[in-house]
């Protein structure tokens, strides 16, 4: 639902519903849920004027998807659409289904026909147009030995691109490195660091049997001395150890240049051109290979399609299986419900294996004797779909979990023999465990209702307001009058409803 159904300048919109007597199924989705499955269930539900929500389960948060599950196997609602929707053949089979409850032999049906699709699908990929086929080699082809050409190793680009840095600034390198080594090592007119700390050394070593001050600070010296050697030896050894190759800074270009066109066509990073490359071989391979693997997997297809064919024909099977009872019963229902000359009868026809298997199922009727059966879709009236459903309803509420079922307005296009009767078979569905709330304007159903409840609106101060109000006795009587004659109630329409109670058992 949406805020639209929050009253004008209301805060909010409240809905909840109390439920006793569950059964098994909501109890274990309950308690797998989190919830505590006691004698009684409260849901409730708000909704706020700003669009946001919330819902409870037994006073504790849950969500809409919650609410939502443990509603559908509480309660069926039967809307006047879900009478159109006998038109469409499709339907017919998922109510046959629920009837023979084939549920787990569905689901069994339904992988193993996955199964043969996803097969299907990798073969039909394999199977390409021949020159596709070879075009596609020799662009994988190329792609895969123009990366290993290259010979790409991962890091490289960051080790070329400081060689390059490098080479670059050769001149201020070994400026710079000469420089620190004149400093420490000297020259023929200037005395380096090094001479000078041992000097330096040497003069505190004099001294240093006079104070131990004096014997720590000439080993300092001494230190400093042996570590200024050290660092002049080894800047000695970068400045021999280096040469400047102008060629090398072509190779060093020319290879960076290599990397810049394979990242510009197979991927933003050497790693990702490597990847490509990989991918690139392992595709090729399965192309030139695919002969045998499409050899294999049509082993696998006809294997999978064995499988799912015998699995459609136990589905067929079972649903030609359960219409027997379940054409029987819909036959006794809709005799019951004044249509005593109804045949009713099932349309099979063998169709390719599909989704729900390779059953096409259509309901046919002869309302009239004498006449052969036809699609439902191009005979039945609107008063006749409404039966039809009716008596659909009742059949699968006996083989359901659900406890309570809701129907509005069933008795569409009804009237008469027909309405009386449709309220006996609510009547009796009622008295087979089932709850039953029956929206309608028909005083013949009214009358077997065990509770009557009016629902009315009524203006005060401007605003709509509505009211369920129950009846029993006299106020009862008055409202059913009042649907059969309508405003102006008479003693003879007054008499028809007490009548009409009485031969109900109300």
């Amino acid at each position: 639902t949406s805020r639209e159904l929050v009253r004008s300048g209301a805060a909010k919109a409240a809905v909840w519903a109390s439920f006793t007597q569950l059964p098994d199924a909501v109890c274990r989705y309950l308690e797998e849920a989190g919830y505590e499955a006691g004698p009684e269930l409260l849901l409730q539900r708000e909704i706020g004027a700003d669009g946001r929500g919330s819902c409870r389960v037994n006073g504790r948060p849950a969500t809409v998807s919650i609410l939502r599950k443990i509603g559908t196997q509480l309660i069926t609602i039967h809307g006047q659409q879900d009478n159109q929707s006998l038109l469409d053949p499709a339907r017919h089979l998922g109510i046959l289904d629920d009837y023979a409850q084939n549920g787990p032999l569905l689901a069994q049906y339904t992988a193993a026909y996955q199964r043969l699709r996803e097969l299907r699908k990798q073969r039909s990929a394999l199977l390409m147009d021949e020159g596709e086929k070879q075009r596609r080699m020799d662009l994988l082809r190329y792609q895969a030995e123009e990366i290993e050409a290259a010979g790409l190793q991962e890091g490289e680009e960051e080790q070329l691109q400081a060689q390059r840095t490098r080479i670059h600034h050769a001149q201020k390198i070994l400026n710079c490195l000469g420089a620190a080594y004149a400093a420490l090592q000297g020259g023929d007119e200037q005395r380096g660091g090094v001479e000078l700390l041992g000097e330096a050394s040497d003069r505190l070593e004099e001294i240093s049997g006079l104070s131990e001050e004096y014997a720590a600070l000439a080993q300092q010296l001494a230190d400093l001395y042996y570590t200024g050697q050290d660092l002049a030896s080894e800047l000695n050894s970068a400045l021999e150890s280096w040469e400047l190759d102008p060629a090398q800074l072509d190779e060093i270009e020319e290879r960076l240049d290599l990397l810049y066109r394979l990242k510009s066509k197979y991927g933003p990073t050497v790693a990702q051109v490597l990847e490509f490359g990989r991918t690139a071989r392992q595709e090729l391979e399965t192309i030139e290979f695919s002969a045998q693997r499409a050899e294999q997997l049509q082993q696998e297809e006809t294997l999978a399609e064995k499988e799912a064919a015998a699995l459609a024909q136990q589905l067929t099977e079972a649903r030609k299986s359960a219409f027997e009872w379940f054409g029987g019963e819909i036959e006794g229902s809709l005799r019951f419900l004044n249509m005593p000359g109804i045949r009713f009868s099932l349309r099979c026809d063998r169709l390719p294996l599909a989704a729900s298997g390779q059953d096409g199922l259509e309901f046919y009727i002869s309302a009239n004797r004498g006449e052969a059966p036809k699609p439902l879709a191009k005979i039945a009236s609107g008063g006749e779909l409404s039966r039809i459903m009716l008596a659909i309803k009742s059949v699968m509420a006996e083989r359901d979990q659900i406890p309570t079922v809701i129907y509005d307005e069933i008795d569409a296009g009804v009237s008469g023999l027909a309405a009386g009767r449709i309220g006996q078979k609510l009547k009796e569905t009622a008295g087979s465990g089932h709850q039953v709330i029956c929206i309608t304007h028909t005083a013949q159903i009214a009358a077997y209702a065990a509770a009557h409840l009016l629902i009315e609106k009524k203006e005060q101060g401007a605003r709509t307001y509505t009211s369920v109000l129950p009846l029993a006795g006299e106020e009862r009587v008055q409202e059913l009058a009042r649907i059969i004659s309508g405003d102006k109630v008479t003693e003879i329409s007054l008499a028809n409803a007490r009548e009409m109670l009485q031969l109900a058992g109300g």
